[in-house]
């Protein structure tokens, strides 16, 4: 039994799980914008399930960024910036007085759905976390690909290629907006439709028109899935995953995922894909799931 943590821009998550991923708990809070706020919330959170199931109990926590394994600091966490540059996992071993895992929540998201979830039947498991921003974790042998610098999955910060920055006309100097998560993120695809049909709508707006066929809205989302597929079909020919699987508000709204594998094959070495590409099982709850997974063997 282990207690789940998932700290987000908003709330913060708690669930309790048995040795089968049975939820014995799940609780959520609003989520403090100040550091030690936040540690003092896990710290009560921590105490009321020891109280309640008369026990101490493992705890895993996820959250935005990743502890840097140079300096054991928080960094790429944009979205929680009051973690950012904070030792974070150590300080909540202080204030716990025990054992405490903390992990990147794309990454506790795909170690959710490769243990009992959508990819469980699958060896390499990639999750794709399309939403405010772009991200992604690696899962092999059930167990957590991080790397030496903590940042393995991280596929939308890679650069876009050169068919779709010539598609997209392109031609800014900054490497930031020249990333993956700057044209498929839900802040891009929403400010990018309205560049270009002067139409202020929310991303879900967006993919919504998309269903009512559209024009505008059905040429600007097949871009998306071209987009989407020339992306997928680089992590392929590099890693060549068994199966995506796929979170976060904008992958909820993708319902044409078999078109998506079709493009890959276009792009793919030898125009051939045997992967598959997947919803998830436990959707917005893979994360603090696959926090109470964690421990010392469920990464590499």
């Amino acid at each position: 039994m282990q207690i789940g943590i998932d700290v987000g821009a908003t709330k913060i998550e708690s669930v309790v799980l048995d040795e089968k991923g049975n939820e014995s708990h799940r609780e959520r809070t609003d989520c403090p914008k100040d550091y030690f706020q936040i540690i003092k919330t896990i710290k009560e959170i921590n105490k009321k399930l020891v109280q309640e199931f008369k026990k101490e109990l493992p705890i895993g926590v996820c959250h935005p960024g990743i502890h840097s394994p140079q300096t054991g600091l928080v960094k790429n966490a944009p979205n929680c910036y009051w973690l950012e540059k904070k030792p974070f996992q150590n300080d909540l071993r202080k204030e716990l007085g025990k054992e405490v895992f903390c992990e990147n929540d794309a990454n506790c998201f795909a170690l959710s759905e490769a243990l009992d979830g959508a990819g469980k039947h699958y060896k390499i498991v990639y999750g794709i976390i399309i939403g405010s921003g772009v991200g992604g974790g690696l899962v092999i042998d059930k167990k957590i690909v991080s790397g030496p610098n903590g940042v393995a999955g991280e596929w939308g910060h890679n650069q876009i290629t050169h068919l779709i920055a010539k598609k997209e006309s392109f031609e800014s100097t900054n490497l930031r907006e020249g990333e993956i998560e700057s044209f498929m993120s839900g802040l891009s695809l929403a400010k990018k439709f309205n560049k270009k049909f002067k139409n202020n709508l929310k991303t879900n707006q967006i993919f919504e028109l998309y269903r009512r066929h559209d024009l505008d809205a059905e040429d600007f989302i097949d871009n998306f899935k071209l987009n989407l597929a020339m992306s997928l079909s680089n992590i392929i020919n590099i890693l060549d995953p068994d199966c995506f699987v796929f979170g976060g508000g904008v992958s909820n709204e993708i319902d044409f995922l078999s078109d998506v594998e079709t493009i890959i094959r276009k792009f793919v070495t030898g125009r051939e894909y045997e992967g598959v590409l997947l919803k998830p099982k436990y959707g917005d709850a893979s994360g603090v799931r696959g926090a109470a997974r964690l421990g010392r063997k469920s990464v590499y």
